[in-house]
């Protein structure tokens, strides 16, 4: 009996600890990296679907085999070629398989596909095959991904996407940033390029430029848009044209020195193309602070010193009267083809900053005394009057 007891615990005890190790393998679920995920083929795939007068387009998916069911998130691929040859990625982070594209953000997308394959804003709009592929990943509570888990479905598409032209027009930049040896490439320390008022895609600004060069870019930033000296055309009127070299893809100059750099922006289809003039650094004082004192452009003794270094500065002659109210102590560059006053600038509305007049209007006038000169660091766009 004894024997018999002793054997009915034993199997008690394996039969609890089986169900122990059954109920912990339930709560421990084993990861299945999944081999398919199936993206359903749409209902209407035949139809005609109106990017222009929808809303949205649906798909919808299976969740990947995790071998449980776990939180994910989809994203689709779409292209216009069957093999996703020319695919472009949609960021939608569905957190359900039923997926919601917005038609708006669709048809951009595609337009810049068909773009990149040379068609033009007169080729649209067109009736075009459109696929999809949808990508789905396992995300862990904290939102990080699990990338082992990623995987993308099988490929479906709509055989006629009606598409107007998506993007917005192409307009020249309101500014350029340049960067150089001059700021230590420090698109931090860069300068802004001003506007010309009357032509506010021709932009200006004095530049130092050294053998090693510079670029600029409608960015603060590395991000690829940067223009070098392959991507200008340099003005054939320019007065330092011939000094103007390429430095090892920059904008670089055989003399290193000051020029009056003046970038013409023109839009050719989709893209922007720079004609640059490089003329002489000349800087003058205009108005009432003048010994003319008539308002005449470029006159006799009113041109600023030039500095020899990229840190140096540019100092006007004495102001040869008081100046007080409308008239001001002002100072320009001449840009060919405009009036003075479409490139002047002020000191000493904006504590020791330069500010450009650009495409505003007329600036507030500040005083200045006969006696006095500006002293103007176009590196830093900072100056002073004393």
């Amino acid at each position: 009996m004894k024997k018999y007891i002793k054997s009915t615990l034993l199997m008690l005890c394996g039969l609890a600890l089986f169900t122990a190790c059954s109920d912990d393998n339930g709560s421990n679920p084993t990861l299945t990296e999944p081999s398919v995920f199936v993206l359903n083929t749409p209902a209407n795939q035949d139809n005609l679907v109106d990017l222009a007068h929808s809303s949205t387009i649906t798909l919808t998916c299976s969740q990947p085999n995790y071998g449980f069911p776990a939180a994910t998130t989809y994203n689709v691929w779409v292209g216009t070629e069957a093999d996703m040859s020319d695919k472009v990625f949609m960021e939608i982070n569905s957190k359900s398989p039923t997926l919601e594209l917005d038609a708006a953000t669709l048809a951009s997308t595609l337009t810049d596909i068909m773009v990149w394959r040379g068609k033009t804003e007169e080729d649209f709009p067109m009736t075009i095959p459109v696929y999809f592929q949808a990508e789905a990943v396992m995300t862990k509570t904290t939102g990080d991904a699990v990338e082992t888990t990623r995987i993308l479905s099988n490929i479906v598409s709509f055989k006629q996407v009606a598409l107007e032209f998506s993007l917005p027009p192409v307009t020249a930049p309101e500014t350029l940033y340049v960067v150089g040896n001059f700021c230590g490439w420090n698109w931090d320390n860069c300068v802004s390029m001003a506007q010309t008022y009357g032509e506010t895609d021709k932009l200006w600004h004095l530049v130092y430029i050294d053998g090693s060069g510079i670029k600029f870019n409608t960015n603060t930033a590395w991000d690829g848009g940067e223009v070098g000296f392959a991507g200008i055309t340099i003005d054939p009127e320019s007065e330092l044209g011939d000094e103007i070299i390429d430095g090892d893809g920059n904008i670089a100059s055989s003399k290193p020195g000051w020029y009056l750099m003046i970038v013409k922006c023109n839009i050719e289809g989709r893209d922007i193309k720079y004609t640059v003039t490089f003329n002489k650094p000349e800087v003058w004082l205009m108005g009432t602070i003048t010994p003319k004192a008539d308002w005449s452009e470029k006159e006799e003794g009113c041109m600023f010193t030039v500095p020899t270094t990229a840190d140096g500065e540019f100092v006007s002659p004495e102001f040869a009267n008081d100046v007080a109210g409308d008239g001001g102590a002002r100072a320009y560059v001449k840009i060919p083809g405009h009036d003075w006053w479409q490139s002047e600038f002020i000191v000493g509305l904006d504590g020791d900053k330069i500010s450009y007049r650009g495409a505003g209007d007329d600036q507030e006038r500040v005083d200045g005394k006969a006696g006095q000169k500006f002293y103007l660091n176009f590196t830093k766009d900072t100056g002073r009057i004393e």
